[in-house]
């Protein structure tokens, strides 16, 4: 029985960057033989194994062969005559078919280690094409490493396995986890530019690839489209370290100027209300979760009010942070307006300016909530008339704070 350590901690160590989680490979083993040693069978489709102290996996060397459509179409063949050649074959890319012995010695077979240097994603063979969740893996380490490319005769592969429908086989929850992880990288918008050059983009998110070649507004830069505007956005809350709902709303934000009919280009009147439809849309499609899509959903609506918000009446501030719920939950404020943030430093020159919108919504917010809910509770003699009232109050605070604010200007 021989064990190597394989995958992306050989990769990531020979590349000089942390090693998160090791996983290693058995040469000559059976399952029998890993039991009796102690090791805790958790493999479901496949042996694989958790080490009694460490508790990393340890998988037996197997082949795949493909049986059907899309990534669990495979009979998984294991044995103790299984190869350690074999088992690096059937690896997506040939940096990641490295493996190492317990005495430290690379075998490479495949050349990964020539890959590493040039920075290269280059799949280890044709049998790449079998498992269409490569695509995602391919577009998400387009994230995570950025200064690789990808083989031509990769993306060329990609792009013939998104005609064949290979893609349409993915399951909702497998293409989000993908997309989740890839959205939490140093540079997700790669992770799209990348989809989006093998066509897989227009096939797992529609809605998304319509935005390329939509003109934004008049008063931004009319020498990028939406879709650019989107990831430039989308990067800047990935260099922000904003976390995964934020940035997931950032990328749906402006959906609805897709939708927009282009005899109103390129002010899109009416956006925000198209793009609602289209975010519960993707968000159904892909089954992603509650946080991410309702913060992505009112985002969507409510960015073009945040952006203009000093151009509102206290009135309509009222009923913005109502319809925001901003009176219970402050913290979902926060994260929208990280979210307007990133939208409004999408743009070529707009990264550092500052966005005032943010501060002057959490002031208003603190003068709407200086009113005293209790008093006027128990100076109401009607139970249905206290949301009026207490509406009312808050307007009146928030009137009360403009007059101040004007006063302080005068002198």
């Amino acid at each position: 029985m021989e064990i190597y350590t394989v995958g992306g901690a050989i990769r990531d160590g020979l590349l000089g960057l942390p090693v998160q989680d090791r996983d290693f490979v058995v040469v000559g083993a059976t399952p029998e033989m890993m039991v009796e040693q102690g090791y805790l069978p958790v493999g479901k489709d496949f042996p694989v194994f958790l080490h009694p102290q460490t508790h990393d996996e340890y998988a037996l060397a197997r082949t795949e062969r493909k049986s059907a459509p899309g990534y669990k179409g495979f009979i998984v063949h294991s044995a103790p005559d299984v190869t350690l050649v074999e088992d690096l074959g059937r690896r997506d890319f040939t940096v990641n078919a490295i493996a190492q012995s317990e005495s430290g010695e690379y075998i490479d077979p495949y050349h990964g280690r020539v890959d590493l240097d040039k920075r290269v994603f280059r799949h280890v063979s044709a049998a790449f094409a079998e498992d269409p969740v490569r695509i995602l893996r391919a577009a998400r380490f387009m994230a995570r490493f950025t200064d690789f490319s990808i083989a031509p005769e990769t993306m060329d592969l990609m792009r013939r396995m998104v005609d064949a429908g290979e893609v349409d086989h993915l399951v909702a929850e497998r293409v989000w986890q993908e997309l989740a992880r890839g959205l939490m990288e140093q540079r997700p918008a790669r992770m799209f530019d990348t989809l989006r050059e093998c066509g897989a983009l227009a096939r797992l998110m529609p809605e998304v690839d319509a935005l390329f070649g939509v003109p934004q507004s008049a008063q931004y830069h009319p020498e990028i489209d939406t879709g650019v505007h989107t990831l430039m956005a989308l990067d800047y809350a990935a260099r922000a370290q904003f976390d995964l709902p934020v940035r997931f709303a950032t990328l749906s934000h402006d959906l609805g100027k897709a939708a927009t009919p282009p005899e109103l280009w390129p002010d899109h009147p009416g956006h925000e209300e198209r793009g609602v439809a289209l975010v519960k849309q993707l968000c159904g499609r892909l089954r992603v979760p509650g946080e991410c899509r309702d913060l992505a959903i009112i985002t969507a609506r409510y960015h073009g009010e945040i952006h203009r918000i000093k151009q509102l009446s206290p009135s309509a501030l009222v009923d913005l942070f109502e319809a925001l719920d901003a009176f219970r939950r402050p913290q979902r404020l926060d994260n929208i307006l990280l979210a307007c943030l990133a939208d409004a430093r999408g743009r070529p020159g707009y990264e550092a300016v500052a966005y005032a919108p943010s501060e002057y919504m959490r002031c208003m917010l603190h003068n709407a909530q200086r009113i005293d809910v209790a008093e006027i509770v128990a100076a109401s003699s009607r139970s249905d008339d206290i949301g009026r009232r207490i509406r009312e109050a808050r307007i009146a605070a928030l009137v009360q704070a403009g007059d101040e604010d004007k006063q302080e200007g005068a002198n």
